[in-house]
């Protein structure tokens, strides 16, 4: 970790890249470290924020490698079924890449909508948006603690 808070904004970046694959990786702590480091917030935000709204749009690319007949053999899905599911992921379902910034289900969720083939603008935008406010209330966080202490 000391690796990439020691290169700033570009180590941010990097570390929310990899925070936002399947990688088990923190980047409230790169974060967090530039930020008491004396890193400018705003830069900070950006490149967390991009680097893990291009984290998640990778897993939203290898959800896209998947194919519906592996759903339909392995889980015994009706074809008709998966077909009302996609028609909805490609419209309103995208917009649920907001929440793709929750640990744990975030990936679940980003390679869902892309094995769905949800609409890729609507879900770059929600992803973007949702991982822009979780790093802006994170960021209020510290200084608000580093305030306290």
């Amino acid at each position: 970790m000391d690796f990439l808070i020691e290169y700033g904004y570009l180590g941010v970046f990097a570390a929310s890249f990899l925070a936002a694959t399947v990688l088990p990786f923190s980047s409230e702590v790169v974060l967090t470290g530039v930020l008491l480091a004396g890193a400018s917030p705003w830069p900070c935000m950006i490149a967390a924020s991009a680097g893990n709204s291009l984290g998640g749009m990778t897993c939203y690319w290898i959800g896209m490698l998947g194919k519906m007949e592996w759903i339909e053999k392995y889980l015994k899905l009706d074809t008709a079924k998966l077909l009302r599911i996609q028609s909805w992921m490609k419209g309103r379902g995208a917009w649920m890449a907001f929440f793709v910034f929750l640990p744990g289900v975030g990936d679940f969720i980003a390679v869902a909508l892309g094995f769905l083939r949800a609409n890729v603008w609507i879900v770059a935008l929600s992803m973007t948006a949702g991982k822009t406010l979780r790093y802006w209330i994170w960021i209020e966080f510290i200084f608000k603690v580093q305030s306290i202490l």
